[in-house]
């Protein structure tokens, strides 16, 4: 016992002094740690001690599936045009797509090109010529997932561009998102921009009709009546527009809030592929209107007066700057894939958050207090020792959460609680293995050396079957679930240290300095 491996004593110095290092920065206020370099800052306060807005959204998966059955019949319009086959009542029609072939000699061809349109649906025929295309159930299940794991996507990437600070975006169930923003205090332009789709197409105007022709049930079966987004005076309060999608916003690349004539607009630029698309769109148009749709509603329908090559573009409208700003982040982010609905949303003052961390704080001085009291009264200086070793848990604990960037939540704060009781539950298990050695009579120092050897199997059962608790919790829980089984997990490995390497060191450094005749147990 008295000779501890100098590696082990080293090992232990320089964790112990790492920990206090990266555990320091909690002691300091906000702005002093807002100095500190990148890797060495405090553990983030989550929602509930910091204040903040939570969102719960739930993602239209059922638009995504009528969105995709609306493609499916512009393709089957333009394919059954494309090689000559006359039809009739193509559309939409509950659950599936369906179109009548009318000579009978077109459908052994019709079926043979509509089976290759989408993989995912079955073709079933009926005697009059009627062809239809459903879905299948994987299919669907498999489409309604990628737009709710895309939704994920979209909502970090918004959120990521307003700069807040330690976000939480997490799934929830088959089609739920949840967001906690700690610190954020405008919930509503949160909600404004993650409300949106921001859905950017360009649509050629049909000139063939007008809008009141339209309204009245007078439209094209190809296009399609799309409000304007804010009427102005000597514009239209609606369009009659193409359903044809001429360049999507998949292709922008970039897009941000500047001026035009003093105005504020949005300028935008396509990828290669997108920027060739819109030059020859223009090229073979000019003269024409163009409509820029933003979630079914035209922001604007300039005409193009000459080629525009260069793959870049403005959208003016009556902007004010923080609009302006708010849609160009939202063609940068990309659009969502289906609508978002606000479930439910909590806004915590940072008053309340102030009065938990005080809570908490008052309840962990507690505990540690009452524990140190304990360990001091009943084993004395070896109590002492454990108290330091104790004190190290913690700083280490706080360590590994402000390395890993993990948030803490006042049900890691309670984890924290926990993890001091377990510390000492180690020591006493060491402490009463050495008493029960001494009274077997074995001398002092085989009592020490058999009480740490003999312990250490209980002790490391004890904490790897609470590990697996901990990693159960996080596993299946949620949100402040997977806060505690945090903490509590780091805490246990945090423990384990302290309690073998640490109390043991300094009881070998003890005994070698003091050279008592009898342990003060």
């Amino acid at each position: 016992m008295l000779h501890y491996p100098k590696w082990k004593i080293v090992l232990a110095i320089v964790v112990s002094l790492a920990g206090m290092v990266f555990a320091a920065p909690n002691l300091l206020d906000e702005k002093q740690a807002d100095r500190l370099p990148g890797w060495l800052q405090p553990v983030s306060l989550g929602l509930d001690l910091q204040g903040g807005s939570y969102l719960l959204l739930e993602v239209d998966t059922g638009y995504v599936v009528r969105e995709q059955m609306q493609s499916l019949v512009e393709g089957i319009r333009t394919t059954l045009r494309k090689e000559r086959i006359k039809y009739s009542d193509l559309g939409v029609k509950g659950d599936s797509v369906s179109v009548r072939i009318l000579e009978a000699a077109d459908r052994d061809n019709a079926r043979q090109h509509l089976r290759k349109l989408d993989p995912g649906t079955t073709l079933d025929g009926r005697e009059d010529g009627t062809l239809v295309l459903t879905f299948t159930e994987q299919s669907r299940i498999e489409r309604k997932s990628a737009a709710v794991n895309q939704s994920l996507e979209i909502v970090r990437r918004r959120i990521d561009e307003l700069g807040t600070r330690e976000p939480s975006i997490q799934r929830q169930g088959a089609d739920r998102i949840v967001v906690q923003l700690p610190g954020v205090k405008d919930p509503d332009r949160i909600k404004s921009l993650l409300g949106k789709t921001a859905k950017l197409t360009l649509h050629l105007v049909d000139d063939t009709t007008t809008p009141e022709e339209a309204s009245k049930g007078r439209l094209p079966p190809a296009s399609m009546l799309l409000p304007a987004n804010e009427r102005e005076q000597g514009y239209p309060s609606a369009y009659v527009v193409r359903k044809r999608v001429e360049v999507g916003g998949d292709m922008l690349t970039d897009s941000k809030a500047t001026y035009s004539d003093g105005r504020p607009v949005v300028s935008f630029r396509f990828n290669t592929a997108g920027g060739k698309k819109f030059g020859d769109l223009t090229k073979e148009n000019t003269g024409k209107s163009l409509a820029i749709v933003l979630d079914e509603k035209v922001i604007s329908a300039p005409r193009i007066n000459e080629p525009i090559l260069g793959g870049s573009g403005i959208i003016s409208g009556s902007f004010s700057v923080q609009q302006a700003q708010d849609l160009a982040l939202l063609l940068r982010a990309g659009a969502l894939p289906a609508p978002l609905q606000v479930l439910e949303e909590r806004t915590v003052g940072p008053d309340l958050g102030a009065d938990s961390i005080r809570a908490g704080a008052i309840a962990s001085m507690v505990g540690l207090a009452a524990v140190v009291v304990f360990m001091m009264v009943i084993y004395g200086t070896l109590g002492l020792l454990a108290n330091i070793a104790l004190v190290l848990n913690l700083f280490l604990l706080l360590a590994c959460l402000s390395v890993l960037g993990a948030t803490l939540t006042l049900p890691g704060i309670a984890g924290i609680v926990l993890t001091m009781g377990m510390a000492v539950d180690a020591n006493v298990l060491i402490y009463e293995r050495i008493r029960e050695e001494s009274r077997n009579g074995r001398p002092m120092l085989s009592a020490v050396q058999a009480g740490f050897e003999r312990a250490f199997a209980t002790i490391l059962d004890a904490n790897i079957t609470h590990l697996i608790a901990a990693t159960l919790l996080y596993q299946f829980g949620t949100g402040p679930i997977r806060g505690f089984a945090v903490t509590f997990s780091i805490g246990i490995v945090t423990t384990l240290f302290t309690a073998i390497m640490i109390t043991r060191m300094l009881v070998a450094v003890w005994i070698a300095w003091r050279r008592p005749k009898a342990l003060p147990l």
